[in-house]
């Protein structure tokens, strides 16, 4: 009996999942290594935890950056893998899942390094390669749905 890994659009879409997990668990580990790091913390609980720290009514910059990265990891990712498998169950090719698979997750991943790192306008343009991803997988499984025929 077939399973969905002997389908290797699945696959590489799997892959893609695991490495955006990654990415958005670093992203968080920036902004809690941060706050240990400068003492600074959200919450007066969370300050009586550590010797020195303070509660602080603005976030130090990099947390800001992480938390805000996050918050747009999460408007797009969900999105993206929903898309993603998708295509995979609409029968989309290897060939094709490997292009947007890969081409979406290198566009977060820079997204994020750029974020963190305050560089427009290269944030700007991986936002918007990852956004086309999106949009190209949705007309794709348009397209295979409107053309492949059923079982």
């Amino acid at each position: 009996m077939r399973s969905l890994l002997d389908v290797l659009a699945f696959r590489y879409w799997l892959i893609s999942l695991v490495v955006l997990f990654v990415k958005m668990f670093a992203n968080s580990a920036v902004q809690g290594l941060t706050r240990f790091r400068t003492k600074s913390f959200a919450w007066p609980e969370d300050a009586a935890m550590i010797r020195g720290a303070r509660a602080v009514e603005r976030d130090p910059e990099l947390v800001e950056r992480a938390s805000r990265c996050w918050r747009n990891d999460l408007e797009n990712v969900p999105i993206y893998l929903f898309l993603g498998l998708g295509f995979v169950l609409a029968g989309g090719a290897p060939w094709w899942a490997a292009v947007y698979f890969t081409t979406f997750t290198v566009a977060r991943v820079l997204h994020t390094i750029f974020y963190l790192r305050a560089m427009q306008p290269w944030r700007n343009l991986a936002y918007q390669l990852g956004l086309l991803v999106c949009f190209a997988l949705a007309i794709h499984i348009v397209v295979l749905l409107l053309t492949v025929r059923p079982l």
